[in-house]
């Protein structure tokens, strides 16, 4: 089964990726901010990352350039949503923006493309 870390600072975003990534067969794990993450991360290596851009204690641009950099997750793929208006450059070799709000279907789409069923 493959592993998704969800990170939001919202919880109901949070809630509602986690199910419908659940009922898609995915073994999901949460966190609501890029610090966190960046640990549970460390601890238990996810096959895809989808984090949200503005949040406390460290980012999701901070969180992707985090990734990036390291010898064991620097491979994992990355999906940054905002509803920023302009993408953020990404210093991540696997790593898509998407705009806020994004649709359940774009979301399962986007995540099969990048890591397949679960």
């Amino acid at each position: 089964m493959k592993k998704i870390l969800v990170v939001d600072d919202e919880f109901d975003i949070l809630t509602t990726w986690r199910l419908v990534l659940e009922m898609e067969g995915y073994e999901v794990s949460t966190a609501t901010n890029g610090k966190t993450a960046l640990d549970a991360a460390r601890s238990n290596k996810p096959d895809l990352v989808i984090t949200d851009w503005m949040m406390p204690h460290m980012n999701g641009v901070a969180l992707i350039a985090e990734l990036a950099a390291s010898e064991t997750l620097g491979d994992v793929p990355v999906i940054l949503m905002s509803a920023a208006a302009n993408a953020p450059k990404l210093e991540h070799a696997n790593a898509r923006f998407h705009r806020k709000p994004l649709s359940i279907d774009d979301l399962l789409a986007t995540v099969q493309q990048m890591i397949g069923p679960a």
